[in-house]
């Protein structure tokens, strides 16, 4: 059996990444260490991330609520940490320290991943009785059944929240309607262990992470010197390493972790992280220098007999704990993030008058102008991991063919489809159908194949001083959000009678995510290394994430309106999620279209804050050099 998005990847990577490398040639050699290193961090992130949202409502039986507030603190802290890790690596550590110790913390927390136990139960009690739903099958074609005696049967949610049993004998101990308040619902928990580990795992990668992402980002920047037209495709094709790890492990993750186990889908993401770690090291003479701490010396200063080095790397570990807190609690991440940032807005605000001239301080104005648009842009982008994963679940056919088809020795066929038919002796099957997390390789898979046409463009313009502004560019990525959310709302007629939606509708959706995603997210990691000065570059990175943080956490807000009930990681009703869904994507859709025409509107001032740092010089074809 082969899996037709792995065949899919494996020629969309051959077929892009040879554009891809010999466009780096022209570049630092440095950039292929950062290059690697992020592509293994992101293909541990990822895979993750295929698997979280699933993960919680399968596995633990988390409602959607819940599980959205829980993937909401997770990733909103995801973001959030970076702040510490910048400012640490600012004043002390330096960047490559950071990434070091940071990778460490990944490689242990995505192992723990790998540590599930039991799924969750759910139960209801009638009459002094408790029966259990059991899940049978997996993915989208799981079934849930309620365990009566000996015999599992089939059920229906009844209006008020009550259950019909059908095919239940006369003489059955439960009555075969189960009216809302003669029952009284409840979950067995499997194993008592696993959702501690859980939390732990990810707070291991949430301060990982803290320490890592920002500055990596910072090292790429410091590659190229001032007015270096090269950068912007630089930073594309770092975007692209980012997305090939982002794009395997959906495919390798996310089908591992569906069709195997999830510990088997947690733990490659491990390996993953582990394979960047040792990649990042191997590279160091190719970084040039650049990373290094700003006062070495500083570092080897002993406190009560402990370097400074090892305290800094002490501090991140007594951290873990506090996260280990607050991941669980939404509300409090929430009132964290504002404290957050209220402080490191108000920190470079005190720089910004106390130490940087006019021109400099306009710069960093427009550098969290584009942090605060960020903000917005993820918002309604980061529904891809919570409410977009639901929707490709419950309501996507993820079937990419109605009907099998036989070419030669050939079979191609979703497995249902190939249970439903005959196969030939010797035949080779195709799986034409798709996990439900694997629908996340669609914005990696399209990133791929135009992050290089982007790097062409960008450069193009650079050269020719015709490059757009930032601004006008972010308007143009919200413009794009917008409409593909707006996709599957005008898709809604062409729904089946599962209140399934063709894949293709939701495969266009993320083809419009990211036209807006590279039109944005990597333009806006140039900008801050571009704006910054370079004394408080790893900040405003920082910066950047933070936007991203309180994306995040406004992404897991908005997705809660599209939840339905569930019982054992299952809807009730099809229906009402599709509604729900619909409704909420028609609202965000609109409003990322009216803040792109706002932002359009403000670049005409706003491109004059930049006092020339976006401004280019031609390079020297020969040498790379800027002339």
């Amino acid at each position: 059996m082969i899996n037709i998005v792995i065949v899919a990847g494996i020629v969309v990577t051959i077929l892009t990444a040879i554009p891809v490398l010999l466009q780096m040639r022209n570049h630092p050699k440095g950039l292929f260490v950062c290059f690697f290193a992020e592509m293994w961090e992101r293909f541990s992130y990822y895979g993750m991330r295929a698997l979280l949202i699933y993960y919680l409502v399968r596995h633990f039986l988390f409602t959607d609520d819940h599980a959205n507030e829980q993937y909401g603190s997770y990733t909103t802290l995801i973001y959030l940490l970076p702040l510490l890790g910048g400012l640490i690596a600012d004043r002390w550590l330096g960047t490559r320290k950071a990434i070091v110790f940071g990778a460490i913390l990944l490689v242990l927390g995505h192992f723990g991943m790998a540590f599930e136990g039991k799924a969750n139960v759910d139960t209801i009690a009638y009459q002094g009785h408790t029966y259990e739903f059991v899940v049978e099958g997996k993915g989208q074609d799981r079934d849930v059944k309620l365990q009566v005696g000996d015999h599992r049967y089939d059920w229906q949610g009844s209006a008020g929240g009550g259950y019909v049993i059908e095919g239940l004998p006369a003489d059955a101990p439960i009555p075969a309607v189960l009216p809302a308040g003669s029952f009284t619902k409840g979950m067995k928990v499997s194993t008592p262990w696993a959702e501690s580990a859980f939390y732990l795992s990810i707070s291991l990668i949430i301060m990982g992470v803290g320490f890592m992402k920002p500055n990596i980002s910072s090292i790429v920047g410091q590659l190229y010197p001032d007015k270096d037209p090269r950068r912007d495709a630089g930073f594309q094709f770092y975007y692209y390493g980012i997305n090939l790890g982002s794009f395997w492990a959906a495919a390798l993750c996310g089908y591992l972790g569906e069709n195997v186990g999830w510990w088997a889908g947690f733990g490659l993401a491990g390996i993953g992280m582990l394979a960047g770690l040792i990649m990042f090291i191997l590279g160091k003479k190719w970084l040039e220098g650049k990373g290094e701490p700003p006062k070495p010396e500083v570092l080897k200063e002993k406190v009560v007999g402990v370097s400074k080095e090892n305290l800094i790397y002490l501090f991140g570990l007594l951290c873990v704990p506090v996260i280990y807190f607050l991941v669980q609690k939404n509300q409090i991440v929430g009132t964290a993030l504002i404290g957050g940032s209220l402080l490191i807005v108000g920190y470079v605000f005190f720089q910004m008058f106390t130490k940087y001239d006019v021109q400099e301080r306009f710069r960093l104005g427009l550098a969290m102008i584009l942090s605060f648009a960020s903000a917005i842009f993820f918002a309604l982008f980061e529904q891809a991991g919570s409410s977009l994963s639901l929707f490709a679940e419950r309501n996507t056919d993820l079937n990419i063919m109605k009907a099998p088809m036989v070419i030669g020795k050939f079979v191609l066929a979703s497995q249902d489809q190939l249970a439903a038919m005959t196969v030939p002796a010797g035949s080779i099957w195709i799986d034409m159908g798709m996990t439900a997390s694997q629908t996340q390789t669609f914005n990696a898979g399209f990133i791929l194949i135009f992050a290089p046409v982007f790097a062409a463009i960008f450069t193009f313009l650079g050269n020719r001083q015709m490059d757009p502004d930032p601004v006008k560019k972010f308007a143009f990525g919200l413009l794009n959000v917008g409409l593909g959310f707006l996709v599957l709302v005008w898709a809604a007629p062409l729904a089946d009678a599962n209140f399934r939606l063709p894949v293709f509708f939701l495969l266009l959706t993320y083809l419009f995510h990211t036209i807006g995603e590279l039109s944005l997210s990597p333009v806006g990691l140039s900008q801050q290394t571009k704006l910054s000065p370079p004394t408080i570059v790893a900040t405003m990175m920082a910066i950047w994430f933070l936007g991203a943080s309180n994306g995040q956490y406004i992404a897991a807000f908005i997705s809660k309106f599209a939840s339905t009930e569930t019982v054992g990681g299952k809807v009730l009703d099809n229906k009402s999620a599709l509604i729900s869904s619909l409704d909420t994507f028609q609202f965000i859709g609109w409003l990322g279209i009216g803040i792109a025409i706002a932002f359009f509107l403000l670049s005409f001032v706003l491109k004059k804050w930049s006092y020339g740092a976006n401004d280019t010089a031609p390079v020297d074809p020969g040498t790379t050099e800027v002339i």
